[in-house]
């Protein structure tokens, strides 16, 4: 279901590409802090025994009321027939549980690094759908950590190269792409090479001045690995939505909901993480392309 439904969401953007026009484009850097945000939020995690070994925070955490950090940093160059986009995404969380018998318990409930890095060619500025949106072909490449080991299972060393179609920088559709990826996995003394699809979507809307409802979504599935592990993934899933309620000029407030399922290859049940909770955040742009 879930394949299906990304599938069809970048088919279908893709084929509206019919009428078109090569103007009006910003050029320059843009550099922003897109948020420097302090989480607020309870987590029910389910099957967390069945993924205690896999190197994923997000299936073998405990369900938990907790408070996470996150930061998220971006350097765009618009060329005027390319945008290459950079980006350092960090969050982590940590809990520590005092049961009323027993010892006290800590673990992490959120932990990433993400370095990442986009090369897109600005083909097409579509003025007539959603607002207007621009599109073209990408490559990207990244490389997806953690700042420690979870459970049982080594830190998490995974360097990702792909290559696909996206549309983006429109004034709702922000992003929407579709991609192959090949993973190189070094997490475990036997590296990995591991082949599959991905693809995505981000959503912004203006409710009123100050009010801002934002949704994102990744879907990635893994078809083939040169080396199998028992951690193994087949899919994942993750979807966030929230509101961002701006109370000073660079500050907000944001209810959130955060949905995070996979499937493991050699796992029964499929595990599950959902986040509720409020994010106080800080954003500012240091420069802005024009």
């Amino acid at each position: 279901m879930y394949k299906k439904l990304f599938i069809a969401l970048a088919l279908s953007a893709m084929a509206a590409l019919n009428s078109y026009a090569q103007q009006d484009k910003k050029t320059g850097w843009q550099v922003e802090l897109k948020s420097l945000a302090l989480d607020l939020s309870s987590t029910e995690v389910k099957h967390a025994q069945e993924y205690e070994d896999f190197p994923n925070a997000k299936l073998n955490s405990d369900s938990q009321r907790l408070i996470q950090g996150r930061l998220h940093l971006a350097g765009d160059y618009f060329g005027k027939n390319y945008l290459w986009s950079n980006a350092l995404f960090m969050e982590y969380g940590k809990n520590t549980i005092k049961p009323v018998q027993g010892e006290k318990l800590t673990t992490e409930n959120a932990d990433r690094i993400l370095l990442s890095s986009d090369y897109t060619l600005r083909l097409w500025n579509v003025k007539n759908f959603l607002g207007g949106v621009e599109a073209g072909p990408f490559v990207s490449l990244a490389y997806d950590t953690e700042f420690n080991s979870s459970a049982d299972s080594p830190l998490k060393k995974v360097l990702r190269g792909s290559a696909g179609a996206k549309l983006f920088e429109g004034k709702y559709l922000k992003t929407l792409f579709a991609s192959g990826f090949m993973e190189y996995d070094f997490t475990y003394p036997q590296e990995s090479t591991k082949y599959g699809y991905e693809a995505g979507i981000g959503l912004e809307y203006d409710i009123r001045e100050g009010v801002k409802a934002k949704f994102s979504g990744t879907f990635r599935d893994y078809c083939h690995e040169s080396e199998k592990q028992t951690t193994d993934l087949d899919y994942s899933l993750e979807l966030d939505a929230r509101l961002d309620v701006l109370v000073l000029k660079n500050l907000s407030v944001a209810p959130f909901i955060n949905y995070y399922t996979a499937q493991g290859k050699y796992v029964g049940p499929r595990g599950e993480n959902l986040y509720v909770g409020v994010s106080f955040s800080f954003s500012h742009m240091f420069l802005a392309a024009k």
